[in-house]
């Protein structure tokens, strides 16, 4: 693997921007996470930041203030290629270019670093911003690395034989709707779509009533592969640039008619909400942990295996997920905690989904987007969507406040956090996706109906 401790983790490292120095915050020097943003409300040109504690560093006020004037030749290329509005220039140059960027960012704000009083003008609060999808998308491909959430769901349907046999042998995956994909804060309508009852002879165009969220981890690629040209393992994670939160919304009824024999399409593609700032490959470093195996479970195919991704291939990243509803937001309740999962219990690392996903000849291009698949762990409390917490619809969530849901609701916000944190090491945050789900756009179907049409469907 590429990836290996430097200076930039040192967790003795403190910045002169002093909300990044503190405990627990999601964006200490050690993490540096890249995002596009403007002032909120305004006309400006959105821009490429980094996230240090609650403000945001605009690299081309950055640049355009002498503080890259320095620079090593490496260095100055990629900072030249941030005063774009997406991160695909950057993207485009390779591993070697993000860490001499990534090195000379930490220096810059470190508490010693000489440049603070030039880049105070060139600091906003994230507060005071509005963000956008960070990198021009070209393909999306959504994976199914959770053999927990793949059994958990098999269950559902196939009780005898939940979990089909070629889980165990192949990253499975589909390739989704890159449009519809949207940054935090985005509104989501409920979709329309065929649904058909048991009871009915015939499907009907309706409103999905069984609306899900899915807790994911998004990789995002970086330099690509020539087409024809299979990425092999070991350097299958110089393709990636780093990871953020997804949230793969889903309409199971929706979904139950249409899937086969092809696959989600408009279950789907109606709306994923991702996070507005990508932590980088290299800021996750400290937190890697061993790719394991159930004993008895084949081995990978010899393509998908390597000695590094046995172990340190996995990511020991903390998972989340919130719900706040209406009521709570009318009552000015907090969002509630509904389930905490960890994306080491990944079966298949991300390293392994690139080398798949190339494996047929496939280009990979600079701001390709993998969803990682809904990330369950093996408790119930850790299921990364209401199918499985409610078990399908037949066993509603009692949130604390008394409301109970099988699906999400009209009004609903789902919140999606995730960390990763060690001994002797910061704790590095990815921030937060949250998206709202408003009623369907043109439907008199009123939320009350849908819910409660539920366990008709």
């Amino acid at each position: 693997m590429i990836h290996k401790l430097n200076e930039t983790h040192d967790v003795r490292l403190r910045s002169w921007i002093e909300s990044a120095n503190a405990p627990g915050h999601d964006f200490p020097i050690q993490n540096l996470p890249y995002g596009v943003f403007r002032r909120r409300g305004s006309i400006e040109d959105f821009r490429i930041g980094v996230a240090i504690g609650a403000q945001i560093l605009d690299l081309r006020k950055a640049y355009a203030a002498g503080a890259f004037d320095d620079a090593d030749v490496l260095t100055l290329s990629a900072i030249e290629a941030c005063r774009g509005a997406s991160l695909n220039a950057l993207m485009e140059l390779g591993t070697e270019a993000w860490q001499a960027l990534r090195l000379a960012l930490s220096r810059l704000l470190r508490d010693s670093s000489p440049a603070q009083v030039t880049l105070r003008q060139s600091l906003l609060p994230q507060d005071e911003a509005e963000f956008t999808v960070p990198m021009q998308i070209g393909d999306y491909t959504d994976f199914y690395t959770s053999i927990h959430h793949a059994t958990a769901v098999g269950k559902l349907f196939r009780p005898d034989a939940p979990l089909l046999p070629n889980y165990k042998w192949v990253p499975i995956g589909y390739h989704g709707r890159v449009s519809s994909i949207g940054t935090s804060g985005m509104a989501v309508h409920r979709p329309m779509g065929q649904i058909k009852s048991p009871e009915r002879d015939a499907p009907v165009l309706a409103p999905s009533a069984r609306l899900d969220f899915e807790l994911e981890i998004g990789i995002v690629i970086g330099s690509g592969n020539a087409l024809g040209e299979p990425v092999a393992i070991d350097a299958a994670e110089s393709k990636i640039f780093g990871l953020c939160l997804l949230n793969d919304w889903s309409a199971r009824d929706i979904q139950s008619w249409e899937y086969q024999p092809l696959g989600p399409f408009l279950s789907k593609n109606f709306a994923t909400t991702i996070s507005p700032w990508i932590v980088t490959l290299d800021a996750l470093t400290p937190y890697r942990t061993p790719m394991t195996r159930p004993e008895g479970d084949p081995a990978p195919l010899a393509y998908l295996d390597a000695p590094e991704v046995r172990t340190c291939g996995g990511l020991d990243i903390d998972l989340e997920v919130l719900i706040e509803t209406a009521r709570m937001r009318e009552e000015g309740a907090s969002p509630e905690r509904i389930s905490r999962s960890n994306f080491r219990h990944s079966y298949w690392s991300v390293a392994q989904l690139v080398t798949h996903h190339t494996a047929s000849g496939c280009n990979l291009r600079a701001g390709d987007l993998f969803g990682s698949g809904t990330q369950s762990g093996p408790q119930p409390s850790e299921a990364g969507s209401l199918l499985e917490l409610s078990l399908g619809g037949r066993k509603p969530l009692v949130l604390s406040n008394g409301e109970h849901r099988t699906f999400v609701d009209d009004g609903d916000a789902i919140v999606l956090r995730a960390w990763a944190e060690k001994a002797g090491f910061a704790r590095v945050g990815f921030g937060e996706a949250r998206a709202t789900l408003m009623a369907a756009a043109g439907s008199a179907v009123p939320a009350a109906t849908q819910a409660e049409t539920e366990g008709k469907r």
